[in-house]
């Protein structure tokens, strides 16, 4: 197993978890936990992509870890009653 292939299966657990969890109720998807599983999974599997040049995948996780950025912002952000 190479290093990219390691760091990839680092990150696509740490998503494949929170989705795990989230499925069977264990975790909201709401949450930071959740958020950071993704942001964390997603970040590593965009850098094994890079690694291995296979720029469809580094476009799709590096997507999914600002995706996730944005959650975890709205999350974490006070919001605002009208």
């Amino acid at each position: 197993m190479t290093y990219a292939d390691i760091v990839s299966s680092i990150g696509v657990t740490c998503i494949l978890t929170a989705f795990f969890l989230a499925t069977l109720k264990l975790l909201k998807a709401d949450t930071k936990t959740f958020f950071l599983f993704n942001i964390i999974g997603g970040a590593l599997a965009c850098y094994g992509s890079i690694l291995i040049h296979s720029i469809p995948f580094t476009i799709l996780e590096g997507m999914w870890a600002v995706v996730a950025i944005v959650g975890l912002i709205k999350t974490i952000t006070p919001k605002v009653s009208r």
